[in-house]
């Protein structure tokens, strides 16, 4: 009795009014304004509190789903133990009595993960969950002084609120309740994220955790407010950035002429800038932020703020903090000029475990490179068998150096700057081992070089004459330099490794691969599907494809996968005899019939078509218009037509992980940076990527494809079911590319509106697509898979379409040179970091417990080429068809 009265600290002279922000009322139907205590200022509160409801009233769903928790818990649906109740005997007393009507933190977490049938699987999942109908009002603590809690404090329905509060639940009320207990469930699973983030910007910042500010870093790192700003302000607001809400649309946030307090970050919502005499001059809406100005010049506001909607969200950084986190970069910044000019700016690492005192923002591409050998590698030996040396103290920079030098430092500049520097020449005022110490660094750097890169330093032309030539100096240099051999037997191992590459190169000569002609992905033009997935496209390599005119005659090309697209657009006009070929173009028509434009200088055009049927056509400009699909793009590609119910959907899931890891293992990581800032930009083709990418589309499409077209009901729900079950066992096998692809297919508007299919359905599947949703969440920036893919350890076959989203993120909202001449290492970090999870979900080899079917080769012809349709019109046509819209 003693700790639960301390608990609920009685005493509080606020009594009840804090908390009791929602009346009693009917299910479903929020409390109105008039009955609802607790008022809001204007002005932004000093401390947020995180046991407070962050609206004024509960929404509608929010209601609904307390109604139903708590007429299951109050019904007799709880074991006995979690029945407890509190009544009031006089305002601000509490007295414990047996009943039903309020439950501990712990035992809400014990029935929610009991309830949900295997749904709710850990105990922080559960309190994110209560978390989420604590903010909202739906649940209150009984003295509304404590956050959700997986403790002895108490918590209760605000339907249950002093004095009498609802009646107990009838009979169908309580079953109502247990039919929709699952969709509950499935809606708070959803909500839970956000409101575990919202809980931690309002704590106080001593409270954060060091998981804590991890989690509100990431949420920093997506907000475009902030993409200007530099990693270790980021962290540094982690600390201190706070959440505020305000619920009622016309509240002025602040006055113009008033003193400068805050600066604010829009996470939701939208509000108008209002000036005297101007009225509304702009509206700023979410990732815009607003009153850094006052801040800086330490002056009166410039505009007034008003909320133009309701439930406004808001981060805040006051003042204090904010002068604070400038004052403290500047003075952990140092600047190293040359001529007048910044050559190099470096910060301070505040990481205790780091070797290193400084890590690199920006700098030029030359004075990088120095600082990088003159810090980051030791002059007098290599590190272990080789390794890089940085990655020992944990600092990225040498890494992040060579996974992005190729944009703001083409390999031929590289190579040159390293020939510098390993040919310097002593200076009087040098001495001789100064120079031995260059030497070693380039031949370390170049060691790192080619174990990180790999390939593409051995397919440059100018890495690999400087190469050649580094090998025969540094042989000779050891012989009169005995310090040097270390340095020698590293040169050997990369020409070891450059030998077996020319040698795989040479083996794999005359490489041809063909866009077949009805739909089919790139693969090889031999039969030979057991080498397609270990096969790299290379540029050299040739291809064979069609290209159509606009009345649908063709030409078969054969080009270098490294062709223009002005090649293919002439070579494709001399075989169809088109006369002028000055203003002819190269088109993608899919079978929407979209026309996509391709430009002249676009690189490997047939394997990075957008359109899983798509064809390629050539015309003149003014007749692009004219131009429509092939009769049979409307269809479904041409595949292997063998009935689901022969396989076993691990069966299926074993080889289709197989095939998508060794499409996975052909992508190198420059891929995505010629993606990203384009191809041309680097004369370089995206040919394993776009594979790759296409796969997902391919996969996502066929689901929707063999459920439309399986007519009967019966039938179709069996192949739902089997779907449901082969994204189960590809999450079991850790590929997350096809998980999210079959997951997104089954939510297609065209398979999601088939009510009577999904309502035959066993609960069973119905539960598990629901956990699976849940994975694919996109919300807070996929947050539920990027905390799953985290725990997971390698081989994993990553969600490749999110990837490319960071990348394009990073690149987007990041300049890639700073005051013109520096380059934005910051940005290189970031992207480095995307390339870098790449090379982790690889860094070991996919070993699967070999499986013993009956018919091996059919699964494998099946899987690789599936039948597909891709038209939106054709596939809701067919879903039309098989349930009609009820009127």
């Amino acid at each position: 009795m003693d700790h639960f009265v301390s608990s609920c600290k009685i005493n509080n002279k606020n009594g009840y009014t804090s908390a009791d922000t929602v009346s009693p009322g009917t299910p479903g139907t929020p409390a109105s304004p008039s009955t609802t205590p607790m008022t809001r200022r204007s002005a932004s509160p000093e401390d947020p509190d995180p046991a407070k409801p962050i609206t004024d009233a509960p929404g509608a769903q929010a209601v609904r789903i307390g109604y139903v928790l708590r007429h299951l818990l109050t019904a007799g649906f709880a074991p006995e133990s979690l029945r407890g109740a509190l009544t009031m005997d006089s305002p601000g007393q509490v007295i414990f009595a047996r009943g039903r009507r309020a439950w501990t933190g712990s035992d809400l977490v014990d029935w929610l993960m009991e309830a949900s049938g295997g749904l709710v699987r850990s105990r922080q999942q559960a309190c994110a969950m209560w978390q989420c109908l604590l903010e909202e009002g739906v649940i209150l603590h009984v003295a509304g002084e404590l956050p959700f809690l997986d403790s002895d404090a108490f918590y209760r329905f605000f339907m249950d609120t002093p004095p009498g509060g609802d009646p107990l639940p009838t009979q169908e009320e309580y079953e109502g309740a247990e039919d929709d207990l699952h969709d509950a469930i499935d809606v708070m699973n959803k909500r839970a994220p956000h409101a575990t983030l919202r809980y931690i910007l309002r704590k106080p910042p001593h409270e954060r955790s060091d998981d804590d500010l991890e989690m509100v870093y990431d949420e920093l790192m997506r907000i475009r407010a902030l993409s200007h700003l530099g990693n270790s302000v980021r962290r540094e607001l982690a600390h201190v950035i706070v959440f505020e809400s305000h619920p009622k649309a016309g509240e002025v946030l602040f006055q113009q002429g008033d003193e400068g307090h805050s600066w604010y970050i829009i996470l939701r919502g939208s509000v108008d800038v209002v000036i005297h005499g101007k009225g509304v001059v702009t509206t700023l809406a979410e990732g815009d932020d607003f009153g850094k100005l006052a801040l800086i010049n330490d002056a009166p506001r410039a505009a007034s703020i008003v909320l133009r909607e309701p439930n406004c969200h808001f981060l805040r950084v006051d003042k204090d903090h904010f002068n604070r986190i400038l004052r403290d970069v500047e003075a952990n910044t140092v600047r190293l000029k040359e001529h007048g000019q910044d050559v190099l700016v470096l910060e301070k690492i505040s990481n205790a475990h780091s070797h290193f005192k400084y890590t690199v923002m920006a700098g030029t591409s030359q004075k990088m490179l120095e600082h990088l050998l003159e810090t980051r590698l030791v002059g007098g030996g290599s590190g272990p068998n080789g390794q890089e040396i940085s990655s020992m103290y944990g600092d990225p920079f040498l890494e992040d150096f060579l996974l992005t030098h190729i944009v703001f430092m083409p390999t031929q500049q590289l190579v040159s700057e390293l020939a510098r520097h390993y040919r310097i020449e002593p200076s009087p005022a040098q001495e001789h081992d100064f120079v031995l110490a260059c030497k070693r660094r380039v031949v370390q750097f170049v060691n790192c070089w080619v174990h990180t890169v790999r390939h593409p330093v051995f397919d440059d032309p100018h890495s690999l004459a400087f190469l050649e030539e580094l090998v025969g100096e540094v042989e000779q240099d050891a012989m009169t330099h005995p310090g040097l051999q270390e340095e020698a037997s590293l040169m050997h191992h990369v020409t070891s490794q450059l030998r077996r590459y020319q040698e795989d190169r040479a083996a794999a000569a005359g490489q041809k691969w063909k866009l077949p002609p009805c739909g089919q992905p790139v693969a090889p033009f031999s039969n030979a599907t057991s080498t397609r997935g270990r096969a790299v496209i290379r540029p050299s390599d040739d291809i064979i494809f069609r290209v159509y005119c606009a009345d649908h005659t063709y030409c078969t090309l054969r080009c270098p996968v490294s062709s223009t697209a002005e090649h293919i657009k002439l070579s494709a006009a001399d075989k169809l005899k088109l006369g002028p070929t000055e203003d002819l173009v190269l088109v993608e028509v899919r079978s929407s019939g979209e026309r996509v434009v391709i430009a002249d200088t676009d690189l490997s055009v047939p394997t990075g078509l957008g359109g899983l049927n798509a064809r390629l056509f050539v015309a003149p400009r003014e007749h692009i218009d004219a131009l429509t699909p092939l009769p049979e793009q409307e269809g479904a590609t041409e595949a292997m037509e063998m009935d689901l119910e022969l396989f076993s959907m691990k069966e299926l899931a074993y080889h289709m992980t197989l095939f998508d890891w060794d499409l996975f293992w052909s992508v190198h990581e420059y891929e995505l940076l010629y993606k990203t800032f384009g191809r041309q930009s680097f004369n370089q083709i995206t040919a394993n990527l776009d594979v790759f990418l296409r796969r997902f589309n391919e996969i996502q499409y066929w689901v929707i494809t063999e459920v439309c077209l399986a007519t009967q009901l019966s039938k179709r729900v069996s192949v739902l079911r089997k779907m449901i079950k082969l994204a189960q066992y590809c999450r079991d096998f850790k590929n997350l590319n096809a998980l999210f692809a079959i997951v997104m297919g089954l939510g297609n508007v065209a398979v999601s509106r088939l009510s009577l299919t999904w309502e035959k359905l066993p609960s069973k599947s119905r539960k598990l697509f629901t956990e699976l949703e849940a994975l694919i969440d996109p919300t807070r920036n996929h947050r539920a898979y990027r905390i799953a893919v985290g725990r997971l350890s390698p081989p994993v076959i990553p969600f490749m379409p999110l990837l490319i989203k960071d990348m394009t993120f990073t690149h987007e909202g990041n300049k890639t040179f700073q005051d013109g001449h520096l380059v934005n290492f910051e940005k290189m970090h970031m992207l480095a970091q995307t390339m870098r999870s790449i090379r982790n979900c690889r860094s070991r080899h996919l070993v699967l417990e070999p499986f013993s079917p009956k018919c091996e080769q059919d699964v494998k012809d099946y899987i690789a080429s599936l039948r597909v349709i891709d038209n939106a019109r054709t596939l809701s046509s067919l879903s039309q068809k098989l349930e009609p819209r009820r009127s």
